[in-house]
């Protein structure tokens, strides 16, 4: 049986070479491909409008005679016709003159054209609009809503939606059904998809803007099924090379905790154990590990590797920022090496001798347990004996530098893996985004942590709040001042930061600052922090680098800058830089008017709840998947019809489906990957 038709757009009437490349931007190669380009919106151009009865900024069909046509004199050269029919006139503009187009824009010419009216220099005015010159046999308007297509420049919507109409025509016969028929949705495909580039002009508009329709729930379905077969391949792809199985420790991990002055919770623990679990089979451990700010991750980290350590293999932890990888070898030095375990350490900033020594240490296996940026994926860097990886902040890496450390095994074993979040993920996004993972919540945070007062005050009272945090740091209190712009550039940020900073000292010269910027030199960096955590610095003004990992107990008092431009969660993971010790302690936003309803909500979210899982969700509400994991995470995730935030209810059933594909219908599930996503990386599965 054939899953799929591969008949090139060549085969199209009207695609020749040019329009080919133009579709192929669009990652249209078949006629498959165009059936599966779904419309972004809908017009209805079914009711031709008087011209007394427009409104600015909404898009007409109108019909009238060209009574003049002339070339305004201007910077750009462009041709103006003035419309006019029984009631009114307007004036239609091009600045692009292609060939044909005077040929149609004649005086005494009857046209329908449609487009947005605009307000121009001529009174009511339209850009560009799409024109049909009006013959005695020239059909009437369209009886369906058109589609409104993502496109790509030189290649317009009339054009689009003509080789769509061939390919439905021609070759929606031919679409396999690649589902079982109870999860259809009671819409056979080639009718889905004629419903969705064709509706009537009764269709349910409201249904069809919220991809409620059936017809649509019909793709997103499939769509859904497609992204969970990839996950699910991926694991099993990863899982078909052995691991070293570790026994629990027996030395180390006990060593480690009696050197602690405090006890683990109850879901350090329970996880440290679902961990230990998994390390003990020979199968490769694949877990992501989620707790909120300040939950104890890295101690459960450390755990991890004892086991790994205790049997004679390497264990490697990276993390995604200098700061943060340098903050975890600060900790895991202090607490492994009284224990006899090597650390080292490798970034991407490491250069000449000091790179090649650190390269050499890993290689011949004298460092156990190495610490680092991305720099640890790079082709040369070759472990002795790897049979554990840490990744922190997982978000912010690929699923591709993932799958990278399955090659830095020996002896044909894949490493372990243990990924960690700070980021709490909405169940829908760990279904999504983490599929090929088990999950295991620290759902508990230490004793003694005070919740965190939060306050929103607008940026005209920067000054008070200015004043108010010297005296409390006068006081012998610590307090962060982040500053962040609106361009997401860390120069700019590090220039607002360095303002700040300079502000600050000039009016209160008793007070000790420091300066964080990710334009500073990794040692810098540390220096600052190290003199901040200290307690020989009482303000630190800082860019968003000291978003994740700094453990200063004694900071009490957060103020970040222009909070309104930045997401929930990152908002949340600042906050969680205080409130790490026993002091009360308060986060202040300072925001800018007028706030946006989005801006509002956001932040009196944050007011209402200390609770990263409560924030996550209203995160993925508001700002969608891509944002909230960051765009290489989602980089796999680009959905054409889903939408996580909107169509979650239908995950479980989709992983369900995507399972009983797999096992039953192999080469449905190859059509289907084929389908939806002809971009992934295929893997090979058992």
């Amino acid at each position: 049986m054939i899953w799929g038709d591969m008949t090139s757009v060549h085969h199209l009437q009207g695609v020749g070479t040019a329009a080919a490349s133009l579709l192929e931007k669009l990652n249209i190669f078949t006629t498959d491909d165009l059936l599966f380009h779904l419309p972004r919106d809908y017009e209805d151009r079914s009711t031709v409008i008087a011209m007394n009865q427009l409104m600015v900024g909404r898009s007409y069909l109108l019909e009238g005679e060209i009574k003049s046509l002339d070339f305004p004199a201007g910077k750009r050269k462009s041709v103006a016709a003035l419309l006019q029919d029984d009631c009114g006139k307007v004036t239609l503009r091009f600045y692009h003159i292609y060939k044909g187009l005077t040929d149609k824009l004649k005086s005494g010419q009857r046209l329908r054209v449609f487009g947005e009216v605009r307000v121009g220099a001529r009174g009511l005015e339209m850009y560009h609009p799409e024109i049909q010159v009006i013959h005695d046999y020239t059909p009437l308007p369209k009886t369906q809503l058109t589609a409104i297509y993502p496109s790509t420049e030189g290649l317009t919507q009339p054009k689009l939606r003509e080789y769509i109409k061939q390919a439905l025509k021609q070759y929606s016969d031919n679409l396999p059904e690649l589902l079982p028929k109870q999860f259809t949705n009671g819409y056979v495909l080639k009718e889905a998809l004629h419903y969705i580039h064709e509706p009537p002009l009764n269709a349910n508009m409201q249904q069809l803007a919220l991809g409620s329709h059936p017809a649509q729930q019909r793709l997103i379905f499939e769509e859904l099924v497609a992204h969970q077969i990839s996950l699910l391949t991926r694991r099993a792809y990863i899982r078909q090379i052995a691991s070293p199985k570790f026994e629990p420790s027996q030395t180390l991990a006990k060593a480690l905790l009696a050197q602690l002055p405090f006890q683990m919770t109850s879901a350090q623990k329970r996880v440290s154990k679902e961990i230990a679990h998994d390390l003990h089979q020979s199968q490769p451990m694949l877990r992501l590990v989620q707790g909120d700010v300040g939950a104890g991750k890295t101690l459960v980290a450390a755990i991890a590797a004892c086991h790994a350590l205790e049997a004679g293999w390497q264990v490697a932890l990276m993390a995604p920022t200098e700061i943060l990888a340098e903050q975890h070898y600060l900790n895991f030095k202090r607490w492994f090496e009284p224990l006899s375990i090597q650390v080292g350490w490798l970034s991407g900033k490491q250069k000449g001798k000091a790179r090649t020594q650190a390269e050499e240490l890993i290689r011949t296996g004298q460092v156990q347990l190495v610490m680092g940026t991305h720099a640890l994926f790079q082709d040369n860097v070759e472990f002795a004996k790897l049979g554990l990886v840490i990744i922190d902040e997982q978000h912010r890496f690929g699923v591709d530098q993932r799958l990278a450390l399955r090659n830095k095994g020996v002896d044909h074993f894949t490493p372990h893996q243990l990924v960690m979040t700070a980021t709490p993920i909405p169940r829908t996004l760990a279904m999504s985004a983490y599929g090929d993972l088990d999950t295991s919540v620290i759902d508990e945070l230490p004793p003694g942590r005070t919740p965190i007062q939060t306050v929103t005050i607008p940026l005209d009272r920067r000054e008070e709040v200015i004043n108010r945090i010297a005296s409390n740091c006068l006081e012998g209190k610590q307090a962060y001042w982040v500053c962040t712009l609106v361009e997401q550039s860390e120069t700019l940020d590090a220039q607002a930061a360095e303002a700040t900073y300079q502000e600050i000292r000039s009016r209160f010269p008793e007070l000790k600052v420091g300066l964080v910027h990710g334009k500073m030199k990794a040692e810098e960096k540390q220096n600052v922090m190290q003199a901040f955590k200290d307690n020989q610095l009482q303000l630190l003004i800082a860019t968003t680098v000291i978003e994740v990992g700094v453990d200063v107990p004694n900071a009490s008092i957060m103020v970040i800058e222009n909070a309104e431009r930045l997401g929930l969660s990152q908002l949340h993971q600042l906050r969680g830089r205080v409130g790490r010790g026993a002091k009360a302690s308060f986060c202040v936003l300072l925001y800018k008017h007028p706030l946006s309803q989005n801006g509002q909500e956001r932040l009196s979210i944050l007011r209402e709840s200390n609770d990263g899982f409560v924030i996550a969700e209203k995160d993925l509400e508001l700002r969608g998947p891509g944002e909230l994991l960051g765009t290489k995470q989602t980089g796999d995730m680009n959905f054409r019809v889903a939408k996580l935030e909107r169509d979650d209810h239908l995950l479980v059933q989709a992983h369900y489906v995507a399972e009983q594909v797999l096992k039953d219908h192999a080469q449905q599930a190859e059509a289907l990957l084929n389908r939806w996503l002809p971009d992934a990386p295929r893997y090979a599965y058992v």
